[in-house]
């Protein structure tokens, strides 16, 4: 139960109001509660739909709720009213360890796949239109090359989450095996990176989730670390925020009075 609620805890860090998010002005506020009521089966799930670990969820613009689960229908999509709309992905090779989906403001939705260490994009109509890293191909390092040779800067080691800036710039949390923020292009070419596995400033114990607010601000939940850091679209440090336990997920509201949970 402990683990369960560790698991669940939702992060109440920030209200942010103005430009001067990091300035002398800058203060923490108490966040809004909330307010919320359990409603049982809102989902209609489809009778031979059988749900394994469910890992996302994201919403749409026009408001159809996306679930992503590591069952037989990875990918499926609802109505405001939780009733089925259509599943997608099943059978599909590139989906091996789910875990997380995001819409950016181009109703593209971001798709990490830990276990195959893929970023895919998918356009409104959920057609695939770019991919991030490479899948693992074990029989190329024992068989080609240099054997077991390391991936490039531009693969990942089980991925965890994504954040889309303005530009369309695309930030990744890579994640379990790395302990780094990758930044790619809008074309998907790779610009930069940074981090390593520790305990100072600027390095993670497991990034686990990102999100950017409407400042260009980015905040990474260490999870290990049991804090979130903020830099900004370069890499560079601006601020830690230490919590009582693992930073797990984040998720940060649009408009123009920003809160983080």
């Amino acid at each position: 139960m402990k683990r369960l609620l560790s698991i669940a805890f939702i992060l109440s860090l920030l209200s942010f109001s103005g430009a001067a998010l990091f300035g002398q002005e800058a203060r923490q506020q108490t966040a809004p509660m909330l307010n919320y009521k359990v409603v049982e089966d809102f989902f209609k799930v489809p009778d031979n739909h059988m749900y394994a670990e469910a890992v996302g969820i994201a919403i749409k613009s026009n408001g159809h709720i996306f679930t992503l689960n590591r069952g037989n229908h990875p990918f499926e999509e609802f109505n405001e009213d939780g009733s089925f709309v259509r599943s997608y992905g099943e059978g599909a090779e590139f989906i091996h360890a789910p875990h997380t989906i995001r819409f950016d403001k181009d109703d593209n939705m971001w798709y990490v796949d830990a276990g195959n260490n893929l970023i895919v994009k998918f356009d409104k109509n959920m057609r695939i239109r770019e991919t991030l890293g490479s899948r693992p191909e074990p029989w190329v390092f024992l068989t080609h090359g240099i054997e077991r040779a390391l991936a490039g800067p531009d693969h990942f080691y089980q991925p965890t989450d994504t954040a889309v800036g303005p530009d369309g710039s695309v930030f990744v949390t890579d994640g379990y095996g790395n302990s780094r923020v990758a930044k790619f292009d809008s074309t998907g070419k790779l610009m930069t990176y940074w981090g390593d596995r520790g305990t100072r400033n600027g390095q993670f114990n497991t990034p686990h989730s990102i999100v950017i607010d409407n400042n260009a601000n980015l905040y990474v939940a260490d999870r290990q670390n049991n804090r979130v850091q903020v830099f900004d679209t370069d890499g560079k440090f601006k601020a830690v925020y230490n919590l009582p336990g693992p930073a797990w997920s984040l998720c940060i509201t649009p408009g123009a009075n920003q809160v983080m949970f």
